[in-house]
């Protein structure tokens, strides 16, 4: 698989994941746009991690410029993307891989906990993802991943905020999925599953960052993204990633129980356990777009 000259941005870049990522793709001959903030896992903060990939980049052949802007605010989230075009003229793959964690159980979670994590992930990639499209859309070409998770796909105790922020990016996926088919832009997500600084910071995680065991290394997860970003990539798809293992997950939905246009709750009462089987449930298909 070759990106060569492709021109690839991949936010939260600086470390862990996003860090892996940038690495493998300009292994492949893509020029490749560094973000990260550089701060700490809560948000706050700021450094010099972009810059350091980017010269890790470069000892290697590849090429590479940092960006140190954030996601979640609009005007520097374009920022992100006017770097790119400023560098390279163009862009043609964005992951979204920038995050951040203020885990705790609802009950104890304050609401500006709750509103910087959606800032940063859903907020985030809606904005750095908004200012990329119309390039993509005019060029008739564009691939985009969302970093999702199985915290928000399947749930995960004390992580509201980041799992409603993580299942939101598949709504987006699925609008955009639809809306840039037209145009060549394929819009996928990823759950991934590594040892990093965020999942560090998770109760009951005691990973040792520098040298993960081989089935949290970060690298495992990079070929799903860049399977995301090919040219044969698929579009609307929710990969999962760790340790060398992928699978696809996907909706699911039963037969429908029809109870007529004077249904009442006693009628649904009396149909419970169809309603709720699932032994036959079929994959959910996407409806067509209107034209």
């Amino acid at each position: 698989m070759s990106f060569e000259d492709k021109v690839v941005v991949v936010t939260g870049a600086g470390g862990g994941l996003g860090r892996c990522h940038a690495l493998e793709f300009a292994k492949r001959g893509a020029k490749v746009v560094v973000n990260d903030l550089g701060g700490s896992v809560d948000g706050a903060g700021s450094g010099d991690a972009a810059d350091l990939v980017v010269e890790e980049i470069k000892a290697l052949g590849g090429t590479a410029v940092a960006n140190k802007d954030s996601v979640a605010e609009q005007d520097s989230a374009k920022r992100i993307i006017d770097t790119a075009i400023e560098a390279f003229g163009t862009i043609d793959v964005l992951v979204n891989n920038a995050g951040i964690l203020r885990d705790k159980s609802f009950k104890n979670m304050t609401m500006d906990d709750w509103d910087v994590v959606l800032q940063v992930h859903l907020d985030g990639t809606a904005y750095v993802t908004h200012a990329a499209w119309p390039i993509m859309y005019e060029k008739n070409y564009g691939r985009i991943v969302f970093t999702s998770s199985g915290s928000g796909i399947f749930g995960n105790f004390g992580q509201s905020n980041y799992g409603a922020a993580k299942m939101g990016m598949l709504g987006l996926m699925n609008v955009l999925a639809l809306e840039g088919a037209s145009h060549n832009i394929h819009v996928n997500c990823l759950g991934p599953g590594a040892a990093t600084r965020m999942t560090n910071t998770v109760p009951g995680r005691d990973d040792d960052i520098a040298e993960p065991p081989p089935e949290r290394a970060p690298l495992l997860v990079s070929p799903a993204v860049l399977f995301m970003c090919s040219d044969d990539a698929p579009n609307g798809a929710v990969i999962h990633a760790a340790g060398g293992r992928f699978f696809r997950s996907q909706i699911y939905v039963n037969e429908v129980v029809d109870l007529g246009i004077e249904a009442t709750y006693e009628d649904l009462e009396m149909e419970a356990e169809r309603l709720m089987d699932m032994s036959v449930a079929k994959p959910y298909v996407r409806r067509r777009p209107r034209s």
